[in-house]
């Protein structure tokens, strides 16, 4: 979705009706009261993306901030604004992981008590990062819209103050110092491209970069990206508020939010150019890439400007930066997305073969990949299993391809002897 020219020449810093977008200055005043707890972290140029999108492409790589992720920016500048009697009351937050390590991080930074509520379910590592920090932990919830109405409930109940996610001034400008480094670290950006959930770290960084790239009399594009199953924005924007909408699994849980904060959106519609959705497949692809072509560690939802990119959602305009917005990614999703990836790549498949039970069956397949060129991963022969004739066994083998067009191939050449091969994860 694209913002109409009469949006494209509103000028950085007023929001309509809505209170004034924070300052170049409230940004810079943040990024300096920020230097002594977060990294300036790196952005790197990416060779096989500036190929892929025909312009030059950096990463800005957030997924090596401390707690992994963007999140500590806005928690601790939240945190750090808070008057002395509010930090003896303590604070509390909701949050399955990135959000959690940012509270519980600035938090221990600034000794201030800190509760935070987390899904039943929540990843491990995730857990203990945030135990880690001192926080205390409690488990409560199948979702983090749970978590948040406890949360809510507990600073109703105790006095705490609850530090929500993204729907406040004081994170969307600790989230926007990312958008200054930006600016500063590639002199010639003309298009950021980053991820929004609840909106706060694009609102930040829209506002942020636009404004200093403004006073260096130079004009910037921003790019949101969501998940297509959890896309609240573009609908948002179609209505002319926030709206909230169903939404359904995705592997970026990270932004995984049905229905966008009401100051964060204030700003994505009057400073965000445009925003575009990827499908978890898109996600996988580019998690692989970065593992492969950039040797870079992402979470889902760190990757999906990424995935914009790789599938084709972003044009071409100048200088890109794609921002890395976390890293935070269990191992054992970490494992799956790859095989998803690989999968959704066209370069790893699994199929399910149904073979009449006679000696040389087994063989006689092992013959044809290798004569495909297709190296087997593993492989499952039964004689149970439901629909299966009486005189047949299945054969379930895993194979590794080159790509879509070796894959087609592979298959091709077990169909042309005679059998019936259906993929079963692809």
């Amino acid at each position: 979705m694209t913002r109409t020219d009469a949006d494209a020449r509103r000028a950085p810093g007023t929001s309509g009706e809505h209170a004034p977008i924070p300052s170049l200055a409230e940004f810079e005043a943040a990024a300096r009261s920020l230097e002594s707890v977060i990294e300036h972290t790196p952005t790197e140029y990416s060779q096989h993306l500036s190929e892929v999108l025909g312009a030059t492409v950096h990463l800005k790589l957030e997924n090596l901030q401390r707690t992994g992720s963007f999140k500590v920016r806005g928690a601790t500048y939240r945190l750090s604004r808070l008057t002395d009697d509010e930090r003896r009351r303590g604070v509390v937050a909701a949050s399955a992981g990135n959000h959690a390590q940012g509270v519980a991080l600035a938090a221990q930074q600034l000794g201030i008590p800190a509760t935070i509520y987390m899904p039943f379910g929540v990843p491990v590592p995730k857990l203990l990062a945030t135990k880690g920090y001192g926080a205390e932990i409690v488990l409560d919830g199948a979702t983090v819209d749970v978590g948040l109405r406890r949360a809510a409930e507990h600073a109703e109940r105790t006095g705490a103050i609850l530090i929500h996610p993204f729907d406040h001034r004081d994170i969307i400008v600790g989230q926007g110092t990312l958008g200054l480094e930006i600016v500063d670290d590639v002199a010639d950006v003309e298009t950021i491209v980053t991820g929004i959930g609840g909106g706060g770290l694009i609102a930040g960084v829209a506002a942020a970069a636009k404004a200093k790239a403004a006073a260096e009399g130079r004009v910037l594009r921003i790019i949101g990206v969501q998940a297509e199953n959890a896309a609240p924005v573009p609908l948002s924007l179609e209505a002319g508020e926030p709206v909230t909408v169903t939404t359904a699994p995705t592997i970026a849980d990270g932004i995984l939010v049905a229905r966008p904060g009401d100051i964060p959106f204030a700003i994505i519609r009057d400073l965000v150019d445009e925003v575009v959705t990827v499908s978890d497949d898109d996600i996988a692809r580019a998690l692989l890439v970065l593992l492969e072509r950039a040797k870079v560690v992402v979470e889902p939802a760190g990757a999906v400007g990424v995935a914009a990119i790789l599938a084709g959602k972003v044009r071409a305009q100048g200088t890109t930066v794609a921002v890395l917005s976390g890293g935070n990614i269990d191992p054992l999703l970490l494992q799956r997305v790859v095989s998803h990836g690989l999968a959704a790549s066209g370069r790893y498949m699994t199929i399910r073969i149904p073979l009449p039970d006679r000696p040389g069956q087994l063989a006689r397949v092992s013959e044809l990949l290798a004569e495909a060129g297709a190296n087997v991963i593993e492989v499952m022969h039964t004689r149970h299993g439901q629909g299966m004739q009486i005189s047949e066994v299945i054969l379930q083998v895993s194979v590794e391809t080159r790509g879509e067009e070796h894959r087609q191939l592979t298959l091709q050449v077990l169909r042309d002897a005679g059998f019936r091969p259906e993929i079963i994860l692809d």
